[in-house]
């Protein structure tokens, strides 16, 4: 009877088994072939993770190849507007500089014009001014009359004269001057000791300046050397201009 009680109370070898502890997989260890499908599958994950990363990286590889070339692409179109900018600007700057020129060329011409339209009308003032001058030095009033006429002419004269050097007009002082043959026009040559050979003797039409531009050359008479051994009196010899002239 004690035996049959100590048979009852000693474990159950299937109590035992079903009492164990799952494994790490969650199957009991009882089931092998459970056993064995757990352990297969958490020895492949680490696997398919390796196989992962390599293609990881390689998509990661293009995609910064393609960034690199996008980027590539980006800063040749950059330089190329920087490009296209600054042959714009060399464009603007080269017309700008023409449209200058021709600003400053365009006047040029109007101011040349202008004088050219001035010195012609000028020029035919002269000869009135030369007709008041030789009547002013010729005529010597007599009467009263006559001096009020010849001081009211005188007086347009006067008026005349201002009006020309308001407009720039200024007569030329030759005499006792060096022969210059951009303002004089020697239409006489004279030998004597008095002067030295070519100063201007004599002045026998006034020349006149607008500015600094000639309007009109004076006409003068110029001193020659003169010949050795001669002591007559010097004589008039007309030079090459007034033959010619004549």
């Amino acid at each position: 009877m004690d035996e049959e009680k100590q048979f009852d109370n000693t474990p159950d070898s299937t109590s035992e088994v079903s009492d164990l502890p799952e494994d790490a997989t969650g199957v009991s260890s009882s089931d092998p072939e459970e056993v064995s499908a757990a352990a297969f599958e958490a020895e492949d994950v680490p696997i398919a993770e390796a196989t992962a990363e390599p293609a990881l990286e390689e998509q990661t590889a293009l995609d910064a190849e393609a960034l690199l070339a996008e980027v590539a692409r980006k800063d040749a179109e950059v330089e190329t507007l920087k490009a296209q900018l600054k042959d714009l600007n060399n464009q603007s700057i080269r017309i700008a500089a023409d449209f200058d020129n021709f600003r400053k060329r365009t006047q040029k011409e109007k101011e040349e014009f202008e004088q050219q339209v001035k010195c012609s009308t000028l020029k035919e003032l002269l000869p009135v001014v030369d007709n008041f001058e030789r009547a002013r030095s010729q005529i010597k009033p007599q009467s009263e009359a006559e001096m009020s006429i010849h001081k009211s002419y005188q007086s347009v004269y006067k008026q005349l004269v201002d009006c020309l050097k308001r407009i720039g007009v200024s007569p030329m002082r030759s005499e006792g001057k060096e022969f210059d043959p951009n303002l004089h026009e020697a239409v006489m040559r004279e030998a004597t000791d008095q002067y030295e050979e070519g100063v201007v003797m004599e002045e026998l039409m006034r020349g006149y300046l607008l500015g600094d531009r000639v309007l009109r050359h004076a006409m003068v008479k110029v001193a020659a050397a003169p010949e050795p051994g001669d002591t007559s009196t010097a004589t008039e010899t007309p030079t090459a201009e007034a033959e010619n002239a004549g």
